[in-house]
C-alpha cells in the first residue's frame, strides 16, 4: 500500500473507536487516537531509510508493534503520576498508551497484508501471510481505501454528534 491507502485503512480501523470514544464522552481522547494513529500510519515503512533493514521485515511484525506500544506505555507511565485523567474503558493511561501505539503500527499491517508481498507478523520466523487482494500500487485500491476511510470516519463523528446509539 502507498499513504493514502495506508491512511485509509487507518480510517477505517479508527470509525468505531472514535464512534466509540465519542458517545462514551471522551472527545479529547478521540482527537488523540485519531490523530496518532494517522500520524504515525507510515512508521513500519521506516525500513526504507535505514540501512540493512529489509523492508516488510522487523518493522512490519507484531514484534515492533510491541515495541512501539512499550514505548508509548513508558511515556504513559510518566505522564500518569502528573495527568489525573480519566481514561476510556477503565484501563490505566499505561494501558491505553501500548493499545494506542500497538494499533498505530498494526493498521499499517492491515493495509500491506493485502498485497501480495504480505506481512511478516512472525518476524523473525520466515513465514508470510498474505490476502492476495491486490498490488500495493494499485491506485483503485489506495484510493478506494482512501475515500472508503473518509467516509466512515465522517459517519461515524456526524452519528455520535447525533446521539445515535448502535445495537
Amino acid at each position: 500500500m502507498f499513504r493514502r491507502g495506508h491512511l485509509g485503512v487507518a480510517m477505517l480501523t479508527l470509525a468505531p473507536i472514535t464512534f466509540w470514544l465519542l458517545t462514551t464522552g471522551y472527545p479529547v481522547f478521540a482527537t488523540l487516537v485519531a490523530g496518532t494513529v494517522l500520524y504515525l500510519a507510515m512508521l513500519p515503512d521506516v525500513d526504507h531509510r535505514i540501512p540493512g533493514v529489509s523492508h516488510r521485515g522487523p518493522t512490519h511484525s507484531l514484534l515492533f508493534a510491541g515495541i512501539v506500544g512499550a514505548a508509548f506505555a513508558g511515556a504513559a507511565s510518566f505522564v500518569e503520576p502528573v495527568l489525573s485523567v480519566a481514561v476510556p474503558g477503565g484501563v490505566s493511561m499505561v494501558a491505553f498508551g501500548f493499545l494506542l501505539g500497538f494499533g498505530a503500527v498494526f493498521t499499517h499491517l492491515l493495509g500491506d497484508v493485502i498485497t501480495p508481498a504480505g506481512v511478516n507478523f512472525l518476524w523473525p520466523y520466515p513465514k508470510e501471510w498474505s490476502l492476495y487482494l491486490t498490488s500495493a500500487d494499485s491506485m483503485l485500491w489506495n484510493w478506494g481505501l482512501f475515500g472508503l476511510g473518509v467516509f466512515a470516519m465522517a459517519g461515524s463523528v456526524v452519528l455520535a454528534v447525533q446521539g445515535v446509539a448502535l445495537p
